[in-house]
Parts: structure tokens; C-alpha cells; sequence
């Protein structure tokens, strides 16, 4: 079994159940005692900003800022650079405890042994 899973969910409010499968596997693996790292890009990019996520709404879905809190408790949430670029969002915008790292770091992680990556 991996003991580590990167999680990068590219869907946001545009494909809501994509989105919240991606922070649910991440939440429950936090949860199980699994390292996560989890990252946003493209349109969960803005989840990254405080309130957005209480924003978020799917029918019979955990809330999503509970999911954040659950994974930021034990694991890592990154924010794409060039995504966060895109939206004019710097270090200072984002919730606490969310970094903002590249594409070299994703990589080092995903490629990293020991380690499962997913894509949503």
C-alpha cells in the first residue's frame, strides 16, 4: 500500500462531483493515516481563498470546508503557481497552512517512492 497519496483535482464549481470526490478520497485517506498531498489547479484553484469553499454546494456531499480542515489537520494543500498566477492570487490571499508550488514539486511528489498518484 502507498504511504503516500497526491490528489490533483483540476475541477472546481464546473464539475462539482469530480471536485468533491477528489477532497473526500483525500479527507478519508488523511484520515486512515495516509500522507496526502493534496493539490488545487485549474478551476479548484479558488478553494485555495478563504470563504470559497463554504461557496460550494452538492447534494449529499460533505461540506467542503470541513474536507479542507480534515486534510489540513495531517496533510499538505498546494496551490498551482501558474494557476494561481492566472487568477492574481499570491501567498497573501490564500487560507493558512496552503502553500504555492510548481510543477517541479508535483512531480518530486508523485514520482516519489512509496507513492500513488490521482488525478480528478
Amino acid at each position: 500500500m502507498a504511504k503516500k497519496l497526491v490528489i490533483k483535482v483540476t475541477a472546481g464549481a464546473d464539475a462539482p462531483e469530480r471536485c468533491s470526490q477528489a477532497f473526500t478520497v483525500a479527507a478519508v485517506a488523511a484520515a486512515s493515516g495516509v500522507q496526502v498531498s493534496l493539490w488545487l489547479t485549474g478551476e479548484s484553484a479558488w478553494f485555495a481563498l478563504p470563504g470559497r469553499a463554504a461557496e460550494f454546494e452538492l447534494p449529499h456531499a460533505a461540506p467542503l470546508p470541513d474536507l479542507i480542515e480534515s486534510i489540513r489537520a495531517t496533510g499538505l494543500i498546494t496551490l498551482c503557481t501558474q494557476c494561481a498566477a492566472r487568477r492574481d492570487i499570491t501567498e497573501q490571499d490564500v487560507i493558512e497552512g496552503v502553500r504555492i508550488a510548481g510543477a517541479q514539486v508535483f512531480v518530486q511528489e508523485a514520482t516519489a517512492d512509496d507513492t500513488q498518484a490521482l488525478v480528478y
